[in-house]
């Protein structure tokens, strides 16, 4: 550890450690802090991602998903299994497995690209100086040029729903369980919410998600949104609409406030907004010269790589290069099944805005993959500008949408057209074929599927 930097990033998640490493490969001395602490006292880099959202959710999600499968389709296939045991000591343990590897493989990155990864905690004083307290309670003044807030968001407890740590417990709790809950009462119809509620239904619990809002998952597209909602309501998920929970004061978002805590020292004044985000230009600078944040603790969508690609814009910015990030074209993912993902504008966003727009929407149950694979439902809509073609949004519901979704993101990142997608050749039998089937049903052309 050294006295000064030339970069330091508050925060070891994916927008801090990225933006550490990017820095130190441009030349600059960076140092990355993280209080990130565990359920049993360790410390790792990573954030909640790693350590207790994507990443394990995943992982349990992926566990869960092959139980529900031994269940409902084995026997389709002509497997026979007998009856089937779920070992959820096991299960928690592979989790923890994988999650132990990728965060000490993020203490190997710093180290390799030479950055100093200091485990405690960070606080911005004036003059960015940065006041660093380390596992052992001793504080330390470091000071910086350039200062980079990544500090990600917590779930704050509802008033009338303190978090005891056993029956009322937030998204990180719900990962530990050491069995599976006879009854499981979820509060938002998030992409959170319905991915715990997914992991939890498919290992034997009765689940119940309470959402406030009168409409399901009103981010996404509508047809998707109601595919999606009858799929779950036949999975067992019992979702209930317009139902607050009674004695708490819910958003609009439902039950979480993302916000920093004690992140600024006397005088440091960080201007934010009605919900805790900091306040930043489109280029992630704060009020304060030199000043950055990236990540959760800004405005826009809160995901994982929409987190580190501007930890690594603001980098290059500080380095001198150029920067940029395109919210435009920034992929969501909800990793239930079927999986849904989206990109770009929907439907009702495009006519609220008197946008002319053509659709081609194209079922996966023809799909030849698709049935192989016994996950013939959902389907892929591309909406296309009216005159000029050029693609403007992509929604996917069904098998593998998470990863069919970048030949879509990175269609709009190129400005392509539907009739680019038309004339680009896709490996057969893939489910990739169905993007394919959905450019040429925005004109009409579509071969495999009835056009509409």
């Amino acid at each position: 550890m050294k006295n000064e930097y030339d970069v330091i990033v508050i925060g070891g998640g994916p927008a801090g450690y990225p933006a550490a490493i990017r820095a130190a490969q441009h030349g600059l001395s960076a140092a990355c802090i993280d209080d990130w602490q565990n359920y049993d006292g360790s410390r790792a880099f990573g954030g909640t991602c790693l350590n207790a959202g994507c990443i394990p959710s995943k992982a349990m999600l992926e566990s869960s998903e092959l139980v529900h499968r031994a269940h409902e389709e084995f026997a389709v296939h002509g497997i026979g299994v007998g009856q089937v045991e779920v070992d959820l000591a096991k299960m928690q343990k592979r989790k923890a497995g994988i999650v132990r590897q990728l965060t000490g493989g993020i203490e190997m990155l710093l180290k390799s690209n030479k950055v100093d990864g200091l485990k405690g905690r960070g606080r911005l004083l004036s003059e960015n100086r940065v006041e660093y307290t380390d596992p052992d309670g001793e504080t330390h003044v470091l000071q910086a040029r350039d200062v980079i807030i990544a500090t990600g968001s917590t779930p704050i407890e509802l008033p009338s729903l303190p978090f005891d740590g056993e029956r009322i417990v937030d998204s990180w709790g719900a990962l530990e369980f050491s069995e599976v809950p006879a009854r499981l009462g979820v509060i938002g119809a998030g992409v959170i919410g319905l991915e715990l509620g997914s992991v939890w239904r498919r290992l034997g619990a009765e689940v119940t998600v309470l959402e406030a809002l009168d409409s399901f998952l009103p981010m996404a597209d509508k047809a998707v949104a109601r595919e999606a909602q009858k799929q779950f309501k036949r999975q067992g998920l019992d979702i209930r609409l317009g139902a607050r929970v009674s004695g708490a004061e819910l958003g609009d978002t439902g039950v979480t406030l993302h916000y920093t805590d004690a992140l600024f020292g006397d005088g440091v004044d960080v201007a934010r907004d009605s919900r805790g985000f900091i306040e930043v230009d489109e280029h992630c600078r704060t009020g304060l010269a030199r000043v950055w944040a990236v990540g959760d603790c800004v405005r826009g969508p809160m995901l994982a790589h929409k987190a580190t690609e501007e930890g690594v814009m603001v980098a290059d910015l500080i380095a001198g290069e150029v920067g940029e990030v395109n919210y435009d074209v920034i992929p969501s993912v909800i990793y239930t099944a079927p999986e849904i993902a989206w990109v770009g504008r929907t439907e009702q966003s495009l006519a609220e805005d008197g946008i002319e727009f053509k659709a081609g929407q194209v079922p996966f149950g023809p799909n030849g993959r698709a049935k192989a694979m016994e996950q013939a439902t959902g389907f892929v809509k591309i909406l296309a500008d009216k005159a000029s073609d050029e693609i403007l949004g992509v929604h996917i519901i069904g098998p593998m949408a998470g990863e069919l979704i970048a030949e879509a993101v990175l269609a709009m990142e190129y400005q392509a057209s539907a009739e680019d997608l038309q004339r680009t050749v896709h490996g057969h039998p893939t489910l990739s074929e169905v993007l394919h089937e959905a450019a040429l049903a925005a004109d009409g052309k579509a071969i495999h599927a009835v056009n509409r």
